[in-house]
Parts: structure tokens; C-alpha cells; sequence
């Protein structure tokens, strides 16, 4: 549980104001900040210390006046800003309005790899994505339940071990130990969760794009509660007749984020995935088969636009739960 309190003398006025947030459990302390002293009850912050808990301002403060004035500007014109704390992944950020302060949480998505690599390769591949998108997501990277029965393509780039999700027929219309996977994938979200959703690369895309339909249906996550959001990147289909049927029986309506690579092999297959949600977001980018650098501003645009759509969507069920 994340308490955020800020008090202000004005809403435009924050020449004197408290901050105390509170974190879990181990890492449990509160944090009492005076922006107008020159030191901070129990943690003896400076005014940069304090500014440094921030991220995203174009200039950093040399004074704790300097700080003070920064926040004047933004309590009048509204932002938000990422919680700087890298040892709780469960804070976002704040938001300052004339209205007050409110808490945006991370969206806590589970990472399914690709075929024949891992939660760690994965984790490497995501992280060229710039700071802005990595720091506003709580990313989990899972490894697949079977250790690769065969070579993988990604040995001249990246260390074993690999793994697979589950093991398909040459057709990829048949698959092998498809169940267990499913239920290798629930007991993790009972011990570790709860996710929010689930970004998935290739094998992992496939799979994740499958799963709200299987969900809906019964057939699969019955224990766990349902997925609110979904990244896929180079995903399809699946291809077996019995398990397509049940997947993609209705149009799935939960925010979605495609990624398509002009030469990417699956892409005519990524394509068909898409035409299955209701109101996709689809970002294309020139490479193959692969995870994108989000380099362009139109794609890194596309990208923190559906963090903040998945953002506002829990930040307002958290208001209705209160």
C-alpha cells in the first residue's frame, strides 16, 4: 500500500508544504520533506535531495528556493511525474492539480519471451526503449516452463539457457504441452501477482495475445483476476484449430499495443491478430523480427500515450475502490 499526502498552503502558493509517502514493507519509512528548511525531519534532505526524488524536469534546482519556485509552476499547470525510488516498483507518480494530489500507479505487466530464449534476453531486448516509457511500467520477466528442445536462433547474440512456452508440429497446428503452460503461467500470478496485463515478444506475443480470449472462455487464468491490458510485439494467431476457436471467439475489447516490423515474418500474421481487438493501438517500425528502439517521436508518442491510457484506467478504479 502507497499513502501519498501533500498539504499545501495554497494550490499556488507551496512556500511551505509536507510530503510523506510511505513504503512497503521492507522498506517501510516516511518521509516528512519541509521545502522551505534546510533540512528534512529524520532524512536530513536537502533541497536537491528532495528534487532528486523527481524526474523529468528539464533543469535541475541549485537552491531549495529553486525547488519551491519549479513546484510553484507545476502545481498551476498540472503534471505528472514519476517517483523516483528504485527499491519499490509498486510507486508511480503524483499528480498536482488546483484540486490536489493523487497517485498514478505503475502498470504491472507479466513479460512472456520468445521462442527458445528467456526472461532475461527479453528483459535486455526491452530495455533499448528510453527511460520515459521504462520508468513509468513494472515489468516482470518470466522464463518459459520448458527448457529449449532444440537450437535457438538467438545463441550468437545472447547466453543460455532457453526456454519454450510450449512445443508445436512443423504446421504450428498442433501443440505439445499447451495445458501446463497455461497453468505454469496461472500458479505464477497466484504467488506473484497481481499483474495488470501482459507484453509478450514473438512465442510470448502469440501466447498473450491468445490469453483474455481463453480467459473469457474458461479455459484458462480462472484463479486469477482478469488481464486489463496487453503489448504485443511481432505476434500472430494461434494456429491450432481447437485452441483459435475458443481465443478469438468475440472481438477482444481490453487497450491493446501492437508493434509491426515491415520485414517482420509475422507480420501478415500480427496483422490478423489485430483485426481481433476492438480498439487497437499499432505502432510500425522498419525492423524484422525483433523488439524496436521506439527511436522515431511518433512511435515513442504512440507508446507513452498507451502507458497513460493504462495509467488513467488504474489510477481510476483505485478512486473507485476507495
Amino acid at each position: 500500500m502507497v499513502c501519498l499526502h501533500l498539504r499545501l498552503a495554497s494550490p499556488m502558493n507551496m512556500s511551505v508544504f509536507n510530503l510523506a509517502f510511505a513504503l512497503p514493507t521492507p522498506y517501510s519509512r516516511i518521509f516528512d520533506i519541509h521545502a522551505d528548511s534546510k533540512m528534512a525531519t529524520g532524512n536530513k534532505l536537502t533541497g536537491g535531495h528532495f528534487f532528486s526524488l523527481f524526474r523529468g524536469r528539464k533543469r535541475r534546482p541549485r537552491t531549495q528556493r529553486d525547488a519551491v519556485r519549479l513546484y510553484e509552476t507545476a502545481a498551476g499547470e498540472r503534471f505528472s511525474k514519476i517517483i523516483q525510488n528504485k527499491t519499490n516498483k509498486e510507486i508511480g507518480s503524483f499528480e498536482l492539480g488546483n484540486e490536489g494530489a493523487m497517485i498514478v500507479k505503475k502498470p504491472r505487466l507479466l513479460c512472456l519471451h520468445g521462442f527458445r530464449t528467456s526472461g532475461e534476453i527479453m528483459k535486455k531486448q526491452i530495455q533499448k526503449w528510453p527511460e520515459s516509457v521504462l520508468d513509468r511500467l513494472d515489468l516482470v520477466f518470466l522464463d518459459a516452463p520448458f527448457p529449449s528442445q532444440g537450437k535457438s536462433v538467438v545463441e550468437a547474440i545472447f547466453d543460455p539457457p532457453y526456454y519454450e512456452w510450449f512445443q508445436t508440429n512443423k504446421e504450428f497446428n498442433e501443440y505439445t504441452n499447451f495445458e501446463k503452460c497455461l497453468e505454469y503461467i496461472e500458479d505464477y500470478i497466484i504467488k506473484h501477482g497481481p499483474f495488470d496485463g501482459f507484453a509478450g515478444f514473438s512465442q510470448g506475443a502469440i501466447l498473450s495475445g491468445g490469453l483474455p480470449g481463453l480467459q473469457a472462455a474458461g479455459i484458462a487464468l480462472r484463479k486469477v483476476p482478469k488481464i486489463k491490458f496487453l503489448i504485443i510485439i511481432g505476434g500472430g494467431k494461434f494456429k491450432s484449430p481447437s485452441v483459435a476457436e475458443k481465443a478469438y471467439s468475440s472481438l477482444i475489447e481490453i487497450p491493446s499495443l501492437h508493434f509491426l516490423g515491415e520485414k517482420d515474418f509475422l507480420k501478415p500474421y500480427g496483422i490478423e491478430l489485430i483485426e481481433s481487438f476492438k480498439d487497437p493501438v499499432v505502432v510500425h517500425h522498419p525492423k524484422g523480427h525483433a523488439v524496436p528502439r521506439l527511436a522515431d517521436e511518433k512511435s515513442l508518442e504512440s507508446v507513452l500515450g498507451f502507458v497513460e491510457k493504462m495509467e488513467n484506467i488504474l489510477t481510476e478504479e483505485d478512486r473507485n475502490d476507495k
